[in-house]
């Protein structure tokens, strides 16, 4: 369970990967893992947060090992309603690991599948909220575009500069940026390799906003999340992405019928009784 990768203290303890993030008045540390930090700032909420600060969080095949673990045990975890991602006030991603990369060879990336794990986050049925400061860039844009809310700070900074390297984006940007933003500024990010700010980026609709203290206001949005029935709010997630694959009369089909589903279970009954009672409801999640 998610609940064995961190420890709640009141007091600072020592670990060998980093100082321990702080939420409100309580210190919550990952005694699990390396490359990322993971805990619990409410019950319901699960924050895994990147912690390879000197190389900015890039992304790392043992990072990715260990950040897939954290998402899928948070997503089996029946207490957790959601999961913020995050990374630290400079970087949420700088990009891929190219001292990982830069002597790889074609026969090495091909018969290794090299990156494949790095789609996994979109396998979880919990949604996940990207708190993004600093640097989103290559992999770290991916990441975030993975995710199924990005929330960015004032100094969030979007790219993918894999062009700059004689590459292009390979875990999924050039196909996740069309759907955010258009063919048009998708083409224009992967061939240029500029950076957007965070402004742009939700002027363009690549992000739900841009705000301040952005990983308590994930947080907060987490929070709320959790406090509905997770039936809905899973079966929710599942019709808004497929929207990307199916067509529009294939969605719609999609929708209704999850929509009718959702009529067997109790949480439906409780949710409209409570409407109906001016009360607020008390879903069970099932």
């Amino acid at each position: 369970m998610f609940s064995r990768a961190f420890q709640i203290t009141t007091t600072a303890l020592r670990t060998v990967s980093s100082k321990p993030s702080v939420i409100g008045t309580i210190r919550l540390m990952s005694t699990q893992y390396e490359h990322i930090l993971t805990s619990r700032p409410n019950p319901s909420v699960a924050l895994i947060t990147l912690n390879r600060p000197k190389a900015l969080n890039a992304l790392s095949t043992p990072l990715f090992l260990e950040l897939n673990k954290a998402l899928f045990d948070a997503d089996a975890d029946q207490a957790i309603g959601a999961i913020v991602l995050t990374g630290s006030d400079k970087a949420f991603a700088a990009g891929a690991d190219i001292k990982e990369m830069k002597d790889k060879e074609f026969s090495d990336v091909y018969k290794n599948n090299f990156l494949a794990n790095w789609g996994e986050l979109s396998r979880l049925r919990k949604p996940v909220i990207a708190a993004v400061s600093g640097y989103a860039l290559g992999g770290g844009c991916e990441l975030a575009l993975m995710c199924d809310i990005i929330l960015a700070s004032p100094t969030a900074q979007f790219g993918q500069p894999e062009i700059n390297l004689g590459v292009i984006p390979g875990g999924g940007g050039s196909q996740r940026l069309v759907h955010a933003i258009g063919k048009s500024r998708a083409m224009e990010l992967v061939l240029t390799g500029r950076m957007v700010s965070a402004q742009e980026a939700d002027q363009w609709g690549m992000i739900s906003r841009v705000t301040e203290n952005v990983v308590e206001e994930a947080i907060k949005m987490a929070t709320e999340i959790s406090s509905k029935g997770q039936l809905a709010v899973q079966a929710g997630k599942e019709v808004v992405n497929a929207g990307y694959e199916l067509t529009l009369a294939e969605g719609l089909r999609f929708e209704r019928r999850t929509f009718h589903g959702l009529f067997a279970t109790k949480d439906q009954k409780e949710g409209m009784a409570a409407f109906a009672e001016k009360r607020k409801a008390e879903f069970t999640h099932s």
